[in-house]
């Protein structure tokens, strides 16, 4: 008991509860000036804040009363959560995120697993409480998807997220071959923060060609009738990003350049963590080759994160977006 002590004096000081609750007096101070639902976006935005401050500060109150009545179990289990929002600490973890899923190896198969992923995903989006919003889908020729890409909008959003990067693998019996094959697809997953005007990346406008053309999304008439969608390309890099989800090219331009921004602080990143981990070596960019969790529904079920070994044989639950035990143990090992 005394070590579950210890970790709760550790977590509500490092929780900064006196700063936190300073911050829950101005935001309720802010809002009731009249201005202040002038702009909805920002206001909803800072309103989403406040909420979330509230509930860590609440959580933080529970769980010592849960202490002082003796109630360990539980107060354990709250602590176990809480303890998630202590690795949260690193660049871009608060910001928002944009979430990539592409068909791999596994031709409709995959396409229709990058279907399921998707909708794993937005799932899991409506438990955190989070606004997602498609920024590029590309259907599948027969069925399914074979790329989708959403803005995810919420607090720790990316922190929660940036582990679910990499090679997903999915085994079961094809509902697409007359035989009834067991059949394996991959798909990737790629997790960007949402970076905002970030100082540290510039963009110049001499370094960017870009391409308008007509959506082939959905979104009503007016975006088959005009040039609303965008390809962006940094000639630089060589990165090239699309946006046409949004009825208006101004809207997409937006998006593309958000991504766009991205990828480039991804890039500066994984540059960064490749001269640190030369000496130790290991490092693996997220990407094709790097398989992190396999998706088991024949000839048993079972969903196994290959890095941290967690596993569950609930494979149902898990797609239908309960992530956390995968989340949270990827999360205290970075």
């Amino acid at each position: 008991m005394e070590e579950l002590k210890d970790r709760v004096k550790n977590l509500l000081t490092r929780l900064n509860l006196e700063e936190k609750a300073k911050q829950i007096r101005n935001l309720e101070a802010e809002s009731t000036r009249p201005s202040f639902w002038q702009d909805h976006e920002t206001a909803a935005s800072k309103m989403k804040e406040l909420s979330t401050l509230q509930k860590e500060v609440e959580n933080a109150e529970e769980i010592q009363e849960l202490i002082l009545d003796g109630n360990y179990k539980e107060a354990e289990k709250l602590l176990n959560r809480l303890e998630v929002l202590l690795y949260l600490s690193n660049s871009y973890d608060e910001n928002n995120a944009i979430v990539s899923i592409h068909a791999g190896q596994g031709g409709v198969e995959a396409m229709d697993f990058v279907q399921m992923l998707y909708r794993m995903y937005t799932r899991y989006f409506e438990r955190k409480e989070w606004k997602a919003e498609i920024i590029e889908e590309t259907p599948g020729e027969e069925a399914g998807i074979k790329s989708i890409v959403i803005s995810v909008g919420g607090r720790y959003a990316y922190g929660y997220l940036k582990g679910e990067s990499g090679v997903h693998r999915l085994v079961r019996l094809s509902p697409f071959n007359a035989d009834n094959l067991r059949h394996t697809s991959f798909a990737l997953v790629e997790v960007l923060p949402d970076i905002g005007e970030d100082s540290e990346i510039i963009i110049k406008e001499d370094d960017l060609d870009w391409d308008f053309y007509r959506s082939s999304s959905k979104g009503g008439q007016n975006v088959q009738k005009v040039s609303t969608a965008v390809r962006l390309k940094h000639k630089p890099t060589g990165i090239i990003v699309t946006a046409q989800a949004q009825r208006y090219q101004g809207q997409n331009r937006e998006y593309a350049l958000k991504m766009l921004r991205a990828k480039l602080w991804i890039l500066k990143e994984e540059e960064r963590k490749k001269e640190e981990q030369r000496l130790k070596g290991g490092y693996k960019t997220p990407g094709w080759g790097n398989q992190i969790r396999s998706y088991v529904l024949h000839p048993y079920h079972m969903v196994k994160d290959l890095r941290t070994g967690v596993e569950t044989s609930n494979t149902d639950a898990v797609l239908d977006g309960d992530l956390d035990v995968f989340v949270d143990e990827e999360l205290r090992r970075l």
